[in-house]
């Protein structure tokens, strides 16, 4: 029988390692879960300062990616983000310089898009820089 198992493609394990669970209350398994959920939905993982131009456009897309997925799923959410959205993404660890303006974009459109605008001096019209829209894509 050794022998046979020599020649075996996939070693035969005749013992496997036993699974250890920890037994968790009730109260405890809630609070693991609540705080495993909150790191899911976090938009990053740490405080984000973005201090110039080239930082917003290369970072924010995928944060704004992440929120934009978020609102989908979360109402709570999407109601504080529409009403103020740079006020949001600070809450959550994202903070912009004052002259990046975001708009969120219901009307008019079938998807909500995330419009983000700078504003290079008081009396010039804001520059769009980017903006963001969830879309379904199929292919073949």
């Amino acid at each position: 029988m050794k022998e046979r198992m020599s020649r075996a493609l996939v070693p035969v394990i005749s013992r496997l390692p036993m699974v250890v669970r920890q037994r968790l209350d009730p109260k405890e398994r809630a609070e693991k879960l609540r705080a495993s959920e909150a790191q899911d939905f976090d938009l990053v993982r740490h405080e984000t300062h973005l201090r110039n131009r080239s930082q917003v456009e290369r970072f924010l897309p995928d944060i704004l990616g992440r929120a934009l997925a978020r609102i989908w799923i979360d109402q709570t959410f999407r109601l504080r983000f529409s009403t103020d959205p740079k006020g949001t993404l600070a809450d959550y660890g994202v903070h912009l310089p004052d002259a990046i303006t975001i708009d969120f974009v219901t009307e008019g459109t079938i998807r909500p898009q995330v419009v983000v605008y700078e504003r290079m001096a008081p009396n010039v019209p804001p520059r769009r820089l980017l903006y963001l829209q969830l879309v379904m894509m199929a292919g073949k």
